[in-house]
């Protein structure tokens, strides 16, 4: 006769598998941030932050897209309102410390998210998309329209600053590891974010949203929250960047950058931690060596056929179909 499961070694079972998961997502973690730390020592650090920048941008709208499935076309208006709050405020305040201006202008995106989270978050799929993608168009308009963003011209020579009045920012070393610091701490928020239960029901509306009803969860709370936390995170994305380059302009409120941060999310792993990082880097780096060569005119056209390549092919991006391979062939 069968013996009788015991409650007490499955519950012993599971935890011994998650120490494991929790063991080998520390040791990756650990081994990407010795690489992050000695990377400015071998590659040119203003490009590092480009990527540390958009990797931020990217993880935000994952949290959005691939846990909670809500798919915005519009944050590339955070991007903006982060970036351009933070330059206006850091070039005509010159009391104002480089914190304070990136606090300013992350708070302002997240005033914005949530603007946007009330009037869209009702809508559902397309509709949703569409609704995103519209609010996002009149807030580039009001970007090309007002004064102080200079237009089509955009905003030059923001400065970057002392960091609590101690640290040089115009050190490009300083300005890094700075930024890796930010990103480190957003990445682990939004990790922790993911793993805790309100992730775990943010997972569920993604999943099945009657069935989270049915459970009694007010979605539209659960969801406005979330949309709101990547909206701040994007804007904070944006605010670095401004600092970072020195520059905010009309480009970060375009369509086309809501487009390209939805292929670094699909190309990396949709609804993984590390997919938009590695999806960010991988594009970056991509319209990096192609604007260099014979083929700059046709960066677009290799983008879009990349990511059609993804969504017909690699569903789970890099990091979901490496994760796939492990799991089938090593367990």
């Amino acid at each position: 006769m069968n013996q009788p499961v015991n409650p007490a070694d499955i519950h012993k079972a599971i935890v011994e598998q998650q120490k494991i998961q929790d063991r080998k997502k520390l040791m990756v973690n650990g081994v990407l941030l010795l690489l992050l730390l000695a990377a400015p020592f071998v590659m040119y650090p203003v490009f590092l932050m480009k990527i540390l920048c958009f990797a931020l941008f990217a993880v935000a709208f994952n949290l959005l897209f691939g846990f909670t499935g809500l798919l915005s076309f519009g944050h590339a208006a955070f991007l903006a309102t982060g970036g351009y709050t933070t330059g206006y405020l850091l070039s005509h305040f010159s009391g104002l410390t480089t914190e304070m201006g990136i606090i300013a202008g992350t708070a302002m995106a997240t005033l914005l998210g949530l603007a946007f989270a009330l009037l869209s978050i009702r809508r559902q799929g397309i509709y949703f998309a569409m609704v995103t993608l519209a609010l996002a168009q009149l807030v580039f308009f009001f970007f090309v329209q007002s004064e102080f963003t200079g237009g089509e011209d955009g905003m030059h020579g923001i400065p970057r600053g002392e960091l609590f009045g101690l640290i040089n920012l115009e050190d490009n070393l300083n300005m890094y590891y700075f930024v890796l610091v930010v990103f480190i701490a957003c990445y682990l928020l939004v990790q922790r974010i993911v793993s805790s239960p309100y992730g775990q029901i943010l997972k569920a509306i993604k999943q099945n949203e009657p069935r989270a009803v049915s459970l009694g969860y007010n979605v539209d709370r659960y969801k406005v929250l979330a949309f709101v936390i990547s909206a701040a995170l994007a804007g904070l994305a944006g605010s670095m960047k401004s600092v970072v380059f020195q520059l905010a302009s009309l480009n970060d409120a375009h369509w086309h950058m809501s487009g390209e941060v939805i292929l670094m999310t699909l190309v990396g792993g949709m609804g993984t931690l590390l997919g938009p990082v590695v999806g960010a880097t991988f594009v970056v780096n991509i319209e990096y060596l192609l604007s260099q060569g014979p083929l700059r005119d046709w960066v677009d056209p290799i983008l879009g056929g990349t990511f059609v390549l993804t969504v017909l092919a690699f569903r789970s991006g890099i990091v979901g179909e490496i994760q796939k391979f492990i799991k089938k062939n090593l367990g």
